[in-house]
């Protein structure tokens, strides 16, 4: 996988220099780059995309919730972590959905667990197309992709359920169907993802509306299929029969 790309925001240097100190020593990071200020964070974030931003508070012009703020509607948004002497701010700050808040002076363990939290975000490894990498108990795992059997979105976030769990990422849902499409996943829903080698029934529910059985017997879970996603999901379903008579 991929080392992690920074950004670190902090108007004062010696806060910054730590930070970026701290980051760099961190075998996860690949890349830092830092700012004083939030308008110079815009600036760096328009030069080319980070997977997470660390940012302080309190800076003058825009504070950091402010720019957290700017960041939540980018339409594909860095990880959030905000680095602060001031706990007051801690409700607002997990309301904008922050993966962490660390608080000055930043422990080298607090740190580490904060960038724990954002490795699920990494996307699916380049060098390893086989499996997605996913954070259990702190520890980062590589599931086969074959294993999942369907994804549900939930927010930013995209929850993997296979036989064993189910764990959840950061990644867009639309991303993942983009890139397993060729391996049999198909949308069925705007909030699922099916792979069509775990369906073991379609089904006509009450009123018309059409369902999937994924996994065998009491194990499978019932999806419901949107009526737009319903004939894609049947031609996948036809095809995938012919290819296993041939």
């Amino acid at each position: 996988m991929t080392g992690l790309t920074v950004l670190a925001v902090d108007d004062e240097p010696p806060a910054l220099d730590e930070l970026a100190f701290l980051l760099r020593a961190d075998p996860r990071v690949a890349q830092v780059r830092t700012a004083p200020d939030a308008v110079t964070a815009l600036r760096e974030l328009e030069s080319a995309p980070v997977d997470a931003v660390f940012l302080d508070i309190r800076m003058p012009g825009l504070s950091g919730l402010d720019l957290a703020r700017v960041l939540a509607r980018f339409a594909t948004a860095p990880a959030v972590v905000f680095v602060t002497a001031h706990e007051g701010a801690a409700v607002d700050a997990f309301a904008l959905r922050a993966v962490d808040y660390l608080l000055k002076p930043v422990r080298s363990d607090r740190l580490s667990d904060a960038l724990g939290r954002i490795t699920p975000a990494a996307q699916v490894p380049e060098q390893d197309d086989d499996t997605i990498p996913v954070e259990l108990g702190g520890v980062t795992r590589f599931i086969p992709i074959t294993d999942v059997r369907f994804v549900e979105a939930q927010g930013d976030y995209a929850r993997l359920h296979t036989a064993t769990g189910s764990h959840l990422v950061r990644i867009a849902m639309t991303t993942l169907e983009q890139r397993w499409a060729a391996r049999g996943f198909v949308r069925v829903h705007r909030s699922f993802l099916v792979a069509t080698a775990h369906i073991t029934e379609l089904r006509v529910e009450t009123g018309g509306g059409h369902a999937v059985r994924v996994g065998p017997g009491r194990e499978g879970v019932t999806i419901p299929v949107s009526r737009r996603h319903t004939r894609e999901l049947k031609d996948r379903l036809v095809r995938r029969a012919r290819e296993a008579r041939s």
